[in-house]
């Protein structure tokens, strides 16, 4: 659900940012695809994808909004066609039939705290920095008092993980959650000050794509060329993590991130495939189950995710065709 910023710095405006890229390849209507961030490292692997789908005929465009409830209202309004996030809640409420159509990344995230901290149940009753209220990070923790049973003191919010590292550092929290290449950084800086406490595993979506039922039945082809390029995306990458700098296209949104940023992209995503990060096969009922049980405990869907179906939040067509 990022939800979470990322080392590319990104603005906190409550409107869409006034980015948007267009490419014309084929004759039907661009899809208009709801970034919920800036592009950054963590979204290269998604453009190296967006190229191949490019390269088989795909028409598309992307605009970047500040977070990711903005992005889940503009497939709500239709004002956007495809988005980033897993807007569980949105789907169990609304009367929109949204649905998700792949995995991104897995809630790989981890609880950081000053070194008189070894285990995370000694958190409890101590305050925590979070991301933001009801975000990724917010959920980890109701899942983590749950699964523990313990209970954290005051919750304060600090939109990014780089932000709560500088916070960190400063002597201002003491404890947070981070992504792997923010826990990475505050640790290689100041691992003398800082403990990475052990976490137990876990399978649900960080970051999916999602969309309209309608709309995904309207446009199956669409849909069904950028889900075979993603899948083959994290298919390569899990074998070598390398082929995302080596297909970055130097002329898009990546390729003009900072030279200290794309110096760091084989180093960043042979972490994240090594940590499990991505699934090769684009999350599947897997991830939809995981994804049900998660959303459940984080208090995000109301009900026994025994008694759900999975496809009342999946459509999962696209995945099978890529699969057969």
């Amino acid at each position: 659900m990022k939800h979470f910023v990322k080392k590319f710095a990104q603005t906190a405006l409550a409107v869409p940012l006034a980015v948007a890229m267009t490419f014309t390849a084929a004759q039907a209507e661009p899809i208009k695809i709801a970034l919920a961030e800036t592009p950054s490292d963590e979204l290269a692997a998604f453009f190296v994808a967006l190229e191949r789908a490019k390269a088989n005929g795909l028409e598309y465009e992307w605009t970047a909004f500040s977070d990711e409830e903005l992005a889940i209202q503009a497939i709500l309004s239709g004002q956007m066609d495809i988005g980033f996030g897993t807007p569980y809640s949105a789907m169990q409420r609304s009367r929109a039939p949204l649905r998700i159509i792949f995995q991104l990344s897995k809630l790989k995230f981890f609880p950081v705290a000053v070194e008189e901290y070894t285990e995370l149940n000694q958190l409890d009753g101590q305050p925590i920095m979070l991301h933001s209220r009801g975000g990724g990070t917010d959920s980890i923790a109701n899942v983590i008092e749950s699964r523990l049973d313990m209970k954290f003191g005051e919750r304060s919010y600090v939109p990014g993980s780089s932000n709560r590292v500088v916070a960190m550092l400063a002597g201002q929290a003491q404890a947070t959650i981070l992504d792997l290449s923010n826990k990475n950084k505050i640790i290689a800086e100041a691992g003398d000050r800082f403990n990475v406490l052990p976490m137990f595993d876990v399978d649900a979506s960080d970051e999916a794509l999602f969309a309209n039922l309608d709309w995904i039945q309207e446009n199956s082809e669409q849909v069904n060329i950028l889900v075979a390029a993603l899948a083959s995306v994290w298919q390569d990458m899990a074998e070598d993590p390398t082929i995302i700098s080596r297909e970055t296209n130097p002329d898009g949104p990546i390729g003009q991130l900072p030279g200290e940023i794309l110096a760091t992209l084989d180093d960043f995503y042979t972490e994240a495939v090594e940590g499990g990060l991505y699934d090769p096969n684009g999350g599947g009922r897997t991830a939809a189950m995981a994804d049900l049980e998660w959303y459940s405990a984080s208090g995000q869907l109301d009900g026994d995710p025994a008694e759900m179906n999975i496809e009342d939040f999946w459509y999962l067509a696209p995945l099978d065709a890529v699969a057969k």
